[in-house]
């Protein structure tokens, strides 16, 4: 499975993360009892699909081997595995964080290196 697994979150909602020191989830993290997360491959597809035009939004890579046994890949979206993580996000185990912002096509921009 991916060593590195990639969440979107709203700029303002990490802000607080930041300052509390750990990452509880989004709205529909806290509703699903997991935090939602996305391969690269499918980092975009959750893009358009959960935050088509939105901008202020971040992409975060974590290191998924950092999270331990909390982190289950389960079958979602045409039976793809998803990494979900049944426990609070530690800080430490974020790699990176960059912007997500919406093109003029609407369409959110990557960061290069993400395949």
């Amino acid at each position: 499975m991916a060593t590195t697994i990639y969440k979107i979150v709203p700029a303002s909602l990490w802000q607080d993360a930041k300052d509390a020191g750990i990452f509880k989830g989004a709205a529909i993290d806290l509703s699903d009892g997991y935090i939602h997360f996305s391969t690269a491959a499918q980092a975009r597809e959750t893009a358009a699909r959960h935050f088509a035009g939105q901008g202020d939004l971040l992409l975060v890579a974590v290191d998924g081997e950092a999270l331990g046994g909390k982190l289950v890949f389960e079958p979602s979206r045409g039976g793809d595995l998803f990494p979900h993580l049944y426990a609070d996000l530690p800080l430490s185990a974020v790699l990176w964080e960059r912007s997500l912002p919406v093109g003029p096509d609407g369409v959110h921009q990557f960061p290069e290196m993400l395949p």
